[in-house]
């Protein structure tokens, strides 16, 4: 368990690197330092250092073991850059919300910043969008930020990251919604 606490702190630590690397070729510098602050808190952190596993997230193992993960609807909760954020019910119905640019664009670096934490040396242009088509409940995002999550994943995949973010900075720019 303890050596459990390192490699998650790693791990950790990591990712919101590469996510404050990549939200600042976009121009999010106040998103880049503030990332994933929540993973630090005791019900996501310890949850983490429990179900560590290096190789994808130790949410799924929690989720596999108990039915659901805690810690994740302790951080979708509190983090506008996951689209379960978005979601709403009214009158019994779900209602998905339309992400405003700049945590979309959040949302995407963090997804490439996932990719390549878990992945290592396998990751490759292509992995963000293969995971999203594979993994990802697209049912339960907003079918516009789905349609644009697509978009871009795919524009990483075919053009590179120089490219894409050039894009995903002139996206970030765009007036924010009164809800972000």
């Amino acid at each position: 368990m303890s050596m459990n606490f390192f490699k998650h702190l790693h791990t950790v630590g990591k990712h919101r690197r590469l996510v404050r690397k990549l939200c600042f070729k976009c121009g999010l510098i106040r998103q880049g330092l503030t990332h994933d602050l929540s993973k630090y808190s005791f019900a996501e952190f310890w949850s983490g250092v429990k179900y560590y596993q290096g190789y994808r997230s130790p949410q799924a193992k929690e989720r596999e073991e108990l039915g659901y993960s805690a810690a994740w609807l302790h951080h979708k909760g509190r983090n506008k850059h996951h689209f379960e954020y978005w979601t709403d019910f009214a009158d019994g119905d779900k209602i998905y919300v339309e992400m405003p640019p700049k945590y979309f664009v959040e949302m995407v670096c963090d997804r490439i910043a996932a990719s390549k934490t878990y992945l290592k040396e396998s990751y490759t242009d292509a992995s963000p969008l293969e995971y999203f088509l594979t993994k990802t409940d697209r049912g339960g995002m907003n079918p516009e930020t789905a349609k644009k999550l697509e978009y871009y994943l795919t524009m990483l995949k075919d053009n590179g990251e120089n490219f894409t973010f050039k894009a995903l900075k002139k996206y970030a720019k765009q007036k924010n919604t009164p809800h972000g």
